[in-house]
Formats: C-alpha cells, structure tokens, sequence
C-alpha cells in the first residue's frame, strides 16, 4: 500500500467500509463507474483504458511524494473490494479547504447510498480536520440528484449556497448545491 507522508493513518474503517489511498488494482473499476456516471461528474467524455493509465501514471503516482497535492484519494472498500473511490480535491492548503469528492457503482446506489456517503463523510472528515488540519471541507454537486442532500445534511453538513444557473448540461444551465461543513476544532 502506498502511504501519502502527511498523514499518519492512512487508512480508516467505518460501519464495515474502509478507505485506503488509492490503488492501482482498482484504476478500471474507478474509470467504470466514472464512465457509468458522467451525468454528475465535471468529466466531459468517456475514459479509456489509455487515459486511466496515463492519469495513475502522472497524476496519481505523484499525489504520494508531495507534502501538499491538490488531491488526496483513497479506495472505498467494502469486504477489500473496490465499490467506490473519492477524496478531497482542490485542495488549497493557504485557505484550508477542500472539496470532498466521492462516487460509488451505480449498481449499488439503491441498497448502500446512505450508508456509504454517511460512512464515507465520517471517515474523511476525520482526515481533513484531524489529519490535514483542514478548516473546511464542501461537497459541489450539479443539482440533480436532490436525494442525495438529506443525506450529506445528516452527517451535519449545511446548505451553503446555491449557485443559480452556473453550468451548462445538457443544452440548459443547472444549478450547483454547495454543502459545507466547519472544523470547530481548529
């Protein structure tokens, strides 16, 4: 397993999920299920094996010799299987926060939603604030997915804003919810 050198644990369980940084084993079931879910995400084609590839290689492979990257990603396993993946991204370690980003199979969104955005919003909090010392962390999501809120809300997160009409998807603009939650421990 690799290790990112400014965290002191690296890896977290929570309500039978773990996370781990990112594996290379898992960079096709990654590329899958952000192809299977382009709809949401900020990606505007499909990956190729090629691209995954060339990503873990440049991208992915430097996040762990930083002491401040951009990103930090882990695995989301359940039973040491891959079901999702996700971390914090666009990381601005001057303002101290980030991003949160996470996804899982579609396949499994009806029977583990919940609990795994409930479980993986508890484990990655714990390295942003305890770990990171981050102030703040947010979720950025094209609203589309309204479900999806009442579940970020329940993990204390608050409705930060709404930012009306701010992208263009498909051939009309969307509004993007921003969820955020504060370090009250820093």
């Amino acid at each position: 397993m690799r290790n990112y050198p400014f965290l002191q644990q690296q890896s977290l369980t929570h309500n039978g999920f773990s996370i781990v940084p990112i594996r290379d084993e898992d960079k096709y079931t990654i590329m899958h299920m952000r192809n299977d879910q382009l709809f949401h995400l900020r990606q505007q084609l499909p990956l190729t094996k090629q691209k995954q590839d060339d990503y873990f290689a440049a991208i992915i492979t430097s996040l762990f010799v930083q002491q401040q990257p951009k990103q930090v990603l882990f695995s989301f396993l359940q039973n040491d299987e891959c079901i999702g993946y996700g971390g914090l991204v666009h990381i601005n370690w001057v303002d101290k926060y980030a991003e949160i980003s996470f996804i899982i199979k579609p396949s499994l969104e009806k029977e583990l939603l919940d609990v795994s955005w409930q479980s993986f919003l508890d484990m990655i909090e714990q390295i942003a604030f305890a770990q990171m010392k981050l102030h703040k962390i947010f979720t950025y999501a094209f609203d589309m997915r309204p479900y999806l809120y009442p579940i970020i809300e329940s993990c204390n997160f608050y409705k930060e804003a709404v930012l009306k009409e701010h992208c263009f998807f498909n051939d009309k603009f969307i509004d993007v919810v921003i969820h955020s939650k504060i370090n009250n421990n820093d």
